[in-house]
């Protein structure tokens, strides 16, 4: 694949591959858990989803993309964080950015009713949906897309909880998966980066939650950095592998994990060709007390972090990287 951006001074990462079909159980749980020591990123195969299906998505989320800026300014996102972030919107890494990243997108959670007794919850509700008229079969596709990205991201959250050396199942309970906050992000990235005057397609961050699933379209432009603390920061690209979903851990996990899985720094940079790709964003339930796992903390290794719940520590996160609402409404 001809690649623009890479160059000789960057490093193409290395990352272990889970196999979600594998029957030797005890391997996919040791590969995982190196994964989460060394990076925290990794690759998924076989986990279900037809090719056919996900070019399906990616066809849908490119004509939202194209639609006239006032159609999309029709689902601007909300305060429950749904629909459409304009370019800008969001400022992962204020420190070195100039502006916010370059890259517009449109977020989509679990479909709550309106009369749903806990639709007053943030992160909660119904979402924004374009007209049905004007994509036809659109919400379908992405529904689907949400309800499939969610049964994998389960399944790696039972290899995950063997790898913490807990119950297979110990994420599925009600108040962690059984009830979770899942949020997927249809984004388009355009431009060309330069790190030197701090325009980034995607800021350098870590994410805020549980895990991550990323589907891409095959445009290089995913870097980590595995050492944040490394001065200077030596950066990585993570290559796209045909059919496989690259997954990294979120903060959250790294406190549950005691700073024992890794959470770690990823960015995007462009090298002037559209780029496609789908973030699905796993966090268990609203109410969930994020506190250190019972198998990682010892009398000589005692929580490095205080108990928050869930929702407080993503609205925290939330309100430090996005644009206020109110600018938005101001100018339509």
């Amino acid at each position: 694949m001809e690649n623009h951006t890479m160059d000789s001074t960057m490093k193409v990462s290395s990352l272990n591959c889970i196999d979600l079909t594998n029957d030797d159980l005890h391997h996919s749980v040791v590969s995982l858990k190196q994964a989460c020591l060394d990076c925290g990123f990794f690759y998924v195969i076989n986990h279900g989803i037809k090719e056919e299906f996900m070019d399906d998505v990616f066809e849908q989320s490119k004509n939202f993309f194209a639609l006239p800026v006032e159609e999309k300014m029709k689902v601007l996102r909300n305060e429950k964080h749904r629909g459409y972030t304009p370019v800008l919107d969001e400022i992962l890494d204020p420190e070195n950015q100039l502006h916010g990243d370059h890259k517009e997108g449109y977020y989509i959670g679990i479909e709550v009713p309106k009369d749903d007794p806990h639709r007053d919850m943030p992160f909660y509700g119904p979402n924004p949906w374009p007209d049905a008229d004007v994509l036809p079969k659109w919400r379908e596709t992405m529904e689907e897309y949400h309800q499939e990205a969610l049964r994998v991201s389960k399944a790696i959250a039972r290899l995950l909880a063997l790898a913490l050396d807990l119950d297979v199942d110990y994420f599925d309970r009600t108040e962690m998966l059984g009830k979770p906050i899942a949020t997927m992000r249809l984004l388009h990235y355009q431009g060309i980066s330069d790190p030197s005057k701090g325009i980034y397609a995607c800021g350098a961050h870590s994410d805020y939650g549980m895990m991550t699933l990323l589907a891409t379209d095959g445009v290089m432009g995913l870097q980590i950095c595995k050492d944040k603390n490394a001065k200077p920061q030596k950066w990585e690209y993570v290559p796209p592998i045909k059919g496989a979903f690259i997954v990294n851990l979120g903060d959250m996990l790294e406190r549950w994990s005691n700073g024992f899985f890794k959470s770690t720094l990823h960015r995007v940079l462009g090298n002037g060709q559209e780029r496609y790709s789908i973030p699905f964003f796993v966090e268990p339930n609203h109410d969930c007390l994020v506190e250190c796992l019972p198998t990682c903390t010892s009398e000589s290794d005692l929580p490095k972090y205080p108990p928050i719940k869930c929702s407080a520590y993503l609205t925290q996160r939330y309100k430090e990287t996005h644009a206020e609402l109110s600018i938005y409404n101001q100018q339509t």
